[in-house]
Parts: C-alpha cells; sequence; structure tokens
C-alpha cells in the first residue's frame, strides 16, 4: 500500500505534462521479437519529438507486449537510443534507496518541479506542511532566487566540474548555500526532495518493494511505509535537525578500513557512525579529535576522507537531545509498516517492535549506520533505485554487489553534473524497463506503433492470435477483432475474452466516451453511452456495431451475441500498490482504494490496527477495507458482510488469493431477524442500498462528478452525457437478503473483542448500530462509519457514540461536498 496522496488525475499530468514543457520524451519499446522492435525503432526515429507524443509512454510495436524492449529518449537535440534487451518477462522487484547528507545542493530537482505536476504537487505540500515548523517556505531555501543557470557548453562546464571534482578552483559559497547547508535547513529540504521523488517514481507505476536509507533517508522510508505519516515525519525531521542545529560543531572522517580494524581507534570522543562497506567506515567526533587521528592515520598510510558536515553525526555528541528525540516521536501516531525497510540501526529489515518504539529514534540517531549489513541483507535479485540527489549510495551498493552495476540506477544528478534533472530521471526510467523492473507499466500511456506508422510485421506464427479470444477457443469475426484492437488501445491490456465486460476491464464512463468517439472513426456508426454500457462484452459490442452498419437492430444482435457486462466478473484489476483484485468496475476501485489506501482517512483520524487485532467490515463490496486490514497488521481477524451477490462472490475470491483471515456472511446486518428487499446497482455498486432514493442517489452523484469536474478537466468532457449517464449508473437489480442484528452474530462466532469496525451501509447505518446490544459495546475499541446527514444524524449519531465512550469526529471528504455523505471516527476514550 502506498501513503502517497496522488490522485489519479496527477498520476496522468505526471506522465503527460503541458505540451510546453516537453522538452524530453520517453519512449519504452516493445515487440515479440528482434525484428519487429528493429523496425518499430526505425518508425519512431522519423517521428521522434513530436509535439503531441506523450513525455513518457510505452510503444507496442504490431500492437503486441514481448521480451524484446528498447527505450529511446528525445529531446531538443534529437532521439538517442538508451539500449535495448531482451527479458524474460518476470519482473525484478525494486528497492529503494534515499541517501542521506552530503549530496544535496542548492536547486536540486528543480528541473523536476518545473516538468512534472506530481513531483511540484508533493514538494508544495511538504512545504506548507513545514511552514510552522521553519518559520520560512522552504522552497526559498532549496531553489536559488535566479535558478540554476544552464552551461556555456558540455565541454566547459565538465571542465569546470572536474576541477572542482579534484579540489582545485574550489570558491566560496553563496549565502543562499550557507543557508541550505544549516543543518536544520538541509535536513528538511532533502526530505523533501526524496519523498516527492518517490512520489514521481510512484506515478509512472514503480514502487518499493523493499526500501533502505541512508541516515536522514531511513525517515523517507519509514514514511513511505506508513510508519509515519507525511505531516508527523516532517514535524519529527524538523524539530530533530533543529535540535542538532544546536550542538557543538562536530565533523567526520571516511576511513578506507574495514570495521575490525576502525573499530581500536574509536571510545572517548570518537565513534564508529556508519559502515558502508567492506573497507569503508566514517567516524565522527569534536574537530580536534579527528584531526588528530586523520593525522594519525595518514601517518600509517591509510587512506582517509573528510566529511563535508557540520556537526558529527550517528556519534556520541547526539546524545544531548537523543531523550528530547524520543519525546517528539513519542507525541506522534508510530505505525507498523506496510513497505519492509532496512533499518539503519541493525542492518536488518525493522521489526514492528522498533518501528513503534519511539525510543527508536534516539538510538539511531546514536547508532552506527550499517548500509553495508542492509544492502547484504536486500539481496542481489533486486534492482536498487536511488531515490535523491547523487550517486553515492549507488557507488556504495557496487562495491557491496562485487562491481555488478546492471542492477543499480540512480535517479538525480550530481551537483558537479551538467546534466538536466528531466534527462537524469527518464533514463533511469529507461534503465528500469530494459532491466525487467517490476513495474505498472500498464498504467503509462500506450500506443500501437502498427496502428499509426505502418510498420511492417513480419510473418510469424502468431499471426492468428488476433483471429481468437484469450482462451484461443473461439473464432473472431472481423469486427470482433477490428475492436479488439480499439479496447486494447484504449484498456492499455489485450489480454481479454470476448465475454468479459469493458468496465470489468478497466473502462469507467471517461473511457466510454473515449470508446465512443474511436468507434465512430473506424467503423462510421454512432453507439450512445447507453448502449456502450448495455453491450459491454466484445461479442456483444461488436454484433451491435454489425447491426447498425446493416441497418438492423443493435439490441436484438445484442442480445443474441451474449450475457450483460453483470454477469461474468472475470476482471482483474492491479491496484496502485502491486495487489490485484477480482472487481467490477475501475472508476469505484480506484476511489475506494484511493480513500482508504492512498488518502489514509482512517489513520490520519486517530484509527489504528495492531497484530492480532479483530475487525467487523459492515458493508464488504469487493473486499478492499478487508484487505487493507489484512495488510495493515499482521495476524488480524476480519468477519465481513456483503448482501449483493455479485459483490460477494468478488469478495470470496479477493479474500481468498490474499489468504485473508476472514470469515465472511452474504448478509445484512440490521436491529432485527428480517428478510428485506437490496437494490443492486451494478454500475454504481457503492449507492446499493436497503433504502433506495435513486433521485437523492442521482443528486450525489451529480454533485461528486462536478466537484471532480472543478479539478479534472478530462472529467469535464461527460457534461454532455451526464444525464443518459445518470440512467445508465442507476439499472438497477432486486435482491432479497437476510437481515441480522450484528450482536446475534457476535455471540454466535464467540467474538470477544472488536477493535475495529466499519460501517457502509447506505443509509442502513443507524439499524446497525441499533443491533449491538448494550454488553457487547464494551467490546468494541474504534468505529468508523459513513452517514447520510438526513435532518441532523450526523450529530445524533456523534452524541450517541460519545455516550458510549468514545471520542468521535465527523468531516465530509471534499469529494462529497454538497451531499449528506458524512464520515464519522470514532475512538474510545481517545482526547
Amino acid at each position: 500500500m502506498s501513503p502517497y496522496t496522488i490522485t489519479a488525475e496527477e498520476e496522468r499530468a505526471a506522465a503527460t505534462p503541458a505540451a510546453a514543457q516537453h522538452r524530453w520524451q520517453l519512449a519504452l519499446a516493445e515487440a515479440a521479437d528482434g525484428a519487429l522492435l528493429d523496425a518499430g525503432l526505425a518508425a519512431l526515429r522519423t517521428r521522434a519529438g513530436g509535439a503531441d507524443a506523450e513525455q513518457v509512454g510505452v510503444l507496442r510495436v504490431g500492437g503486441r507486449t514481448g521480451g524484446h524492449r528498447a527505450a529511446v529518449l528525445t529531446g531538443p537535440d534529437g532521439a538517442v537510443e538508451l539500449g535495448s534487451a531482451q527479458t524474460a518477462g518476470s519482473g525484478a522487484p525494486v528497492a529503494f534507496m534515499f541517501p542521506g547528507l552530503g549530496d544535496h545542493y542548492l536547486d536540486m530537482g528543480r528541473d523536476l518541479y518545473r516538468d512534472f505536476p506530481v513531483f511540484k504537487t508533493s514538494v508544495d505540500r511538504c512545504a506548507e506542511a513545514l511552514t510552522a515548523e521553519l518559520g520560512l517556505d522552504i522552497r526559498e531555501v532549496i531553489f536559488s532566487a535566479a535558478g540554476r543557470p544552464e552551461p556555456v557548453s558540455p565541454g566547459n562546464a565538465l571542465a569546470m566540474d572536474l576541477r572542482r571534482m579534484l579540489g582545485v578552483g574550489t570558491r566560496e559559497q553563496s549565502p543562499e548555500e550557507r543557508r541550505l547547508n544549516a543543518t536544520r535547513m538541509a535536513q528538511p529540504a532533502l526530505f523533501v526532495i526524496e519523498y516527492s521523488l518517490a512520489a514521481l517514481w510512484e506515478s509512472w507505476g514503480v514502487r518499493p518493494a523493499a526500501m533502505i536509507g541512508y541516515s536522514l533517508g531511513e525517515y523517507v522510508a519509514a514514511t513511505l511505509a506508513g510508519v509515519l505519516s507525511l505531516e508527523d515525519a516532517l514535524v519529527l525531521v524538523a524539530r530533530r535537525a533543529a535540535l542538532i542545529d544546536e550542538l557543538p560543531e562536530g565533523t567526520m572522517l571516511a576511513v578506507m578500513l574495514p570495521e575490525e580494524q576502525v573499530r581500536p581507534l574509536t571510545g572517548g570522543n570518537i565513534s564508529l557512525s556508519a559502515v558502508n562497506g567492506p573497507e569503508f567506515c566514517v567516524v565522527g567526533g569534536p574537530v580536534a579529535d579527528i584531526l588528530e587521528l586523520e593525522r594519525t592515520l595518514a601517518g600509517r598510510g591509510v587512506i582517509t576522507r573528510k566529511v563535508t558536515t557540520t556537526h558529527a553525526f550517528h556519534s556520541s555528541m547526539m546524545e544531548p537531545i537523543a531523550d528530547r528525540v524520543t519525546e517528539i516521536a513519542r507525541g506522534l501516531t508510530l505505525n507498523v509498516p506496510r513497505i519492509p525497510y532496512i533499518s539503519n540501526v541493525t542492518g536488518r529489515p525493522i521489526t514492528d517492535e522498533q518501528a513503534t518504539d519511539p525510543a527508536y529514534w534516539a538510538r539511531h540517531l546514536l547508532s552506527p549506520v550499517r548500509f553495508a549489513d542492509g544492502l547484504s541483507h536486500l539481496g542481489q535479485e533486486r534492482l536498487l533505485l536511488e531515490s535523491g540527489p547523487g550517486q553515492t549510495l549507488s557507488s556504495l551498493a557496487t562495491v557491496v554487489r562485487g562491481g555488478d552495476t546492471g542492477t543499480i540506477v540512480a535517479s538525480m544528478r550530481h551537483s558537479l553534473e551538467p546534466h538536466a534533472d528531466t534527462t537524469v530521471a527518464l533514463k533511469a526510467l529507461g534503465r528500469l524497463w530494459l532491466a525487467d523492473a517490476d513495474a505498472a507499466w500498464h498504467g503509462l500511456p500506450c500506443s500501437d506503433l502498427a496502428a499509426t506508422e505502418e510498420v511492417p510485421v513480419p510473418d510469424t506464427d502468431t499471426r492468428n492470435t488476433d483471429a481468437t479470444d484469450a482462451d484461443g477457443a473461439a473464432e473472431l469475426t472481423e469486427t470482433e477483432t477490428a475492436l479488439r484492437a480499439v479496447w486494447a488501445r484504449i484498456l492499455k491490456n489485450e489480454d481479454f475474452a470476448r465475454d468479459v465486460s469493458f468496465f470489468e476491464l478497466g473502462g469507467n464512463s471517461l473511457l466510454a466516451t473515449r470508446l465512443m468517439l474511436r468507434i465512430s472513426r473506424a467503423f462510421a456508426v454512432e453507439l450512445t453511452l447507453r448502449q456502450v454500457y448495455e453491450f459491454a462484452t466484445l461479442a456483444r459490442m461488436a454484433a451491435a456495431i454489425d447491426a447498425l452498419r446493416g441497418g438492423g437492430d443493435p439490441q436484438t444482435a445484442g442480445e443474441k451475441a451474449g450475457s450483460s457486462h453483470t454477469g461474468s466478473s472475470q476482471a482483474r484489476f492491479r491496484l496502485p500498490n502491486g495487489l490485484t483484485v477480482h472487481h467490477q468496475n475501475e472508476a469505484e476501485t480506484r476511489h475506494f482504494y484511493e480513500d482508504i489506501f492512498d488518502h489514509r482517512v482512517y489513520a490520519k483520524n486517530g484509527i489504528s490496527l495492531r497484530s492480532g487485532d479483530t475487525v467487523v467490515d459492515v458493508g464488504g463490496n469487493i473486499g478492499l477495507f478487508t484487505l487493507f486490514a489484512h495488510y495493515e497488521a499482521q495476524n488480524v481477524r476480519v468477519f465481513t458482510f456483503e448482501p449483493a451477490p455479485p459483490l460477494f462472490e468478488l469478495l470470496s475470491r479477493n479474500v481468498a488469493e490474499h489468504g485473508v483471515d476472514a470469515k465472511l456472511f452474504n448478509i445484512g446486518i440490521s436491529d432485527a431477524e428480517a428478510q428485506a428487499s437490496f437494490t443492486f446497482y451494478p454500475r454504481s455498486s457503492g449507492m446499493s442500498s436497503f433504502h433506495p432514493d435513486e433521485e437523492e442517489e442521482k443528486h450525489n452523484l451529480r454533485t461528486i462528478i462536478a466537484n471532480q469536474q472543478n479539478t479534472d478537466a478530462e472529467a469535464r468532457r461527460l457534461t454532455a452525457y451526464a444525464e443518459e449517464l445518470m440512467d445508465v449508473r442507476f439499472e438497477a437489480i432486486q435482491y432479497t437478503a437476510r437481515l441480522r442484528p450484528l450482536s446475534a452474530v457476535i455471540r454466535e462466532q464467540g467474538i470477544e473483542q472488536i477493535d475495529l469496525i466499519k460501517i457502509d451501509v447506505q443509509k442502513s447505518e443507524r439499524q446497525v448500530i441499533d443491533g449491538i446490544a448494550d454488553e457487547d459495546w464494551p467490546k468494541i475499541r474504534q468505529m468508523v462509519l459513513e452517514a447520510h446527514d438526513a435532518d441532523g444524524e450526523v450529530e445524533r449519531l456523534a452524541k450517541l457514540l460519545e455516550d458510549r465512550g468514545f471520542t468521535v469526529k465527523a468531516e465530509q471528504d471534499e469529494l462529497y461536498v454538497g451531499t449528506d455523505i458524512y464520515n464519522i471516527f470514532a475512538v474510545r476514550g481517545a482526547r
């Protein structure tokens, strides 16, 4: 799961910045064989640099995925092929590395801030959160007033930088550089850039399977893992940096000796600060003591190097502030990590106990950074991606991995490099593509080069693939074959059967409008939005198109071609955090995912889960909250209730595939034993209800769409289809469901403790609560519920929960402003 607050719209913006920002374009090409790839690259060179090209996109040559890959970067001076490779397609997991202080510099990430909205949004959010702590805008510290000057020429720039690298021709720091390099500013600034760079990688579909940070970098890893919220992390980083700034000056020395030979040199005022490699350690202490050690080692012929720093980090000089760091951490919410990462203190994967111990951050401050051990624990099979300025960690990893550079990728320039930040980042993305990184490449803009460039396709034994469905079971008609190609381009998916719905494959309202336009161009017929929903499988849609072209009745033809989209439930969807689920509607799945996993509205409102907790999920839908509980903490037991049979089927599959310890109930929860009619909206399942009010639900959906349109230009395209969309989205199926009081289930299942109950039941929340017997209320530690504020109901529910001993908070998501939908968060005894 991922904690970044990046919307789907921001992800698209990151991959496709405004046309004026298209200085660089990266094409990630793939084909079934080398001949196809070569032909595609030849055609790509002829159209490189086009104003309408995506800044980052996957190019399928001949309309096929395959193990032959290439990456081409196009800039002001033309196209450069970054390389080609033949991959197995298995996908190597990526581990993120976050550097510490030392390689930071003025204007780090300035090009990324200009070129990529996701990076800018993240920096801006961090800056706003830090203002109260720092008393200034950190952006004014990171970025110079004039901006980084472009080099006069590559040759001159390189010569100048080599002199600086060799230590000659040095210059005095500018006032802006001195301000940035002060620990109080440098540490928050570096955190902001590294966190925002990780957000940019997330928007490109590259997400960490594991992480390791160096010193301050571990704070970034902990934040991405969910141990700290972003806001809490910024508080801890800023206050810790301010405390360090008050300490006496110290210094550090890199020593080219193994740890066992460095240990005898420490003691007294000198501490071992880091173990970076087999023969590479760092010591720290007061300036005079370190200078004396440097002279002693020089007399022995030992290679040393001064570290540019103002303080002796990870040394005994940090002891005066250790308890104060613990106290700061004790005032924050610490959660168990959702993504594994390496502890600097132990050099091993951090444990839940360490991550949630406020005193850990004091030990982290004082202990040597065991970076070499950490790299060894990450193993050899992962790709390593350095997500921060410079390439220091990449260099250290190369030594630990025995000189292997093919699996190590740096993604930001060194301060002495003349290259543009955007170029370096895009080249790094290209390298991950060629290295077969396990990433959500399907989330990037995708195009079929053969469909637009007439690339010659060799005669291969795969020519019949388009004539069969994904199972190879049936010949496709000519119209189905052509329509399949249209679907593949829109959905960025080629592996689907004739009887799976467009919407099960990831289609949504916006993509449906795009499909209507593509069908009009390809077949010279007009399908309405309703017909796209009605004839949602490939077979039915192709039959309707043939009927329209022949002057027949599309309704009759579509019905003869197969079942509607509501019954197959075959679609699988990969969530942004890498988990795969069965679902029926991408728009809803993304919305629920962002609410639960991405925005983490529960954690932000004081809701937490611990190892061994018991969770009750009332209104399970396809099971995203149940999965969240499963992955949020270890050994969580879940009881999930979902009355709609189609959703219960998807819920059951998802729980089984993810190995969740859950007991599922295909019933509704109420205040009495009964049977009731349940209105299920297949295309708006979240609004399905025992108490349907179609006009109210349509009003809510219209309002939600209008709110989306305020921030999403593409969503405004729906305006012309809004009312037709309302009718389509609220076509209903009626089921009869059994209702039971929650306390009856609690007694039957022997539930002694409920650590969290989530209630999302579309206007039945009062009946659910009334079905909890007095003797069962003390068992409940936390509650989250969606409430409809009819005639002050939210206030009444809040008062009821307060009377039961809970601290209550009610809020309305900005997406629901103008509706009566609120969220209530209740934690027993919290203040």
